[in-house]
Parts: C-alpha cells; sequence; structure tokens
C-alpha cells in the first residue's frame, strides 16, 4: 500500500509579502546606519559667530570677527572667506583668549598698515596664521583679516557674507561694510 503525504507549501501571495516585508525592513536599517553616522559627525560641532565688522577706508579694507566653539568637540578652521573668496592665512591674524574668560565687548577698528608681524590691538597681541586654526571646545578665537581681496570704499553700507568652513561645516554670516574714516 502506498502512503500519500500531503505536501504544505506557503501560497506565491504569504511568500511575496515576507520578501517585501524583509526588504523593507532591510531599508530602514540601512537608512537608520546612514542617519546614525551623518549625526554622529556633525551632532556635536556648533560655532557661535559673533561681533563681525568689515571696515574699509582708502588705505585699505580690515575685517574682524569672534569664533566660539560651544560644541562638545574640537574643530579644525580650514578657511575663511569673505565674499566667497578665501582669504590667505598670511592676511589672518588671531588672539586665543585664556581659557577661563571672555571676550565680551567689541572689537574695535584698526588700520590696515597695522596688521602685520604681531600686531597689539586692545592689549592683546594676535599671531599671523600660516595654516588651518584648531579651535578646541568651549575656547574662542578673535580674527582679523588684513585686506579682504574683494572689499574696496564703494561697498560701504553692502551686506557681504563672512563665512568660516570647517571639517564638517560651514558657518556664515552677513556684514554690512562699515567706513573706517574717522568723524
Amino acid at each position: 500500500m502506498v502512503r500519500r503525504i500531503k505536501q504544505r507549501a506557503l501560497s506565491q501571495v504569504v511568500t511575496t509579502l515576507i520578501l517585501l516585508v524583509v526588504a523593507v525592513l532591510l531599508a530602514a536599517v540601512a537608512t537608520y546606519y546612514a542617519t546614525n553616522i551623518t549625526m554622529t559627525r556633525t551632532q556635536n560641532e556648533e560655532v557661535s559667530f559673533s561681533k563681525a565688522h568689515i571696515w574699509v577706508n582708502s588705505t585699505g579694507a580690515v575685517g574682524a570677527f569672534k569664533l566660539q566653539n560651544l560644541g562638545g568637540k574640537d574643530i579644525l578652521i580650514d578657511k575663511i572667506a569673505v565674499r566667497g573668496v578665501e582669504e590667505a592665512w598670511a592676511d589672518v591674524f588671531y588672539f586665543r583668549v585664556p581659557s577661563g574668560t571672555s571676550v565680551d565687548d567689541d572689537l574695535n577698528i584698526t588700520s590696515y598698515a597695522n596688521l602685520v608681524g604681531s600686531p597689539t590691538i586692545d592689549g592683546r597681541v594676535y599671531t599671523a596664521a600660516s595654516a588651518d586654526l584648531p579651535l578646541p571646545s568651549g575656547a574662542e578665537l578673535l580674527v582679523y583679516i588684513a585686506g579682504p581681496d574683494n572689499v574696496q570704499l564703494d561697498d560701504i553700507g553692502t551686506a557681504i557674507s563672512m563665512s568660516v568652513y570647517t571639517n564638517n561645516a560651514n558657518f556664515i554670516t552677513e556684514v554690512n561694510v562699515e567706513s573706517a574714516t574717522p568723524n
């Protein structure tokens, strides 16, 4: 006597549903992973870009601003640009505010001719930059730029952009060009 065994199998509809669910779950996991990686790299990078000025007179233009690293990790300033034009490091002068102190007063006008070597502005000795600038977490940096390339006397009253670039972000502010000519 031959015994017949009934074989049971999943229907095509159920098989298709299982494959769809597996595909959707794989896509969700891949999206979660990509989002997590992206957010981990940029999450803690937060910079306060304040006290920005650009002054100009017949002898030249000078830019100035304060950067404060408010994020939880150190950053590296790769590039500084005014109106989209990258500034040469030789034209950038910076002062690292000592740890535990803060600069609350505004940055003062200085002469374009004063920005050579290691200029002293408001009793602070500035250093000429030669390469990318590290900014530790919680630190402050005062920056002066000698002669932003594309700012002239006829730009007074015009709003222009100042940008600071790091490995993971770009911080931009707009500034009205001010006259550096004394009253």
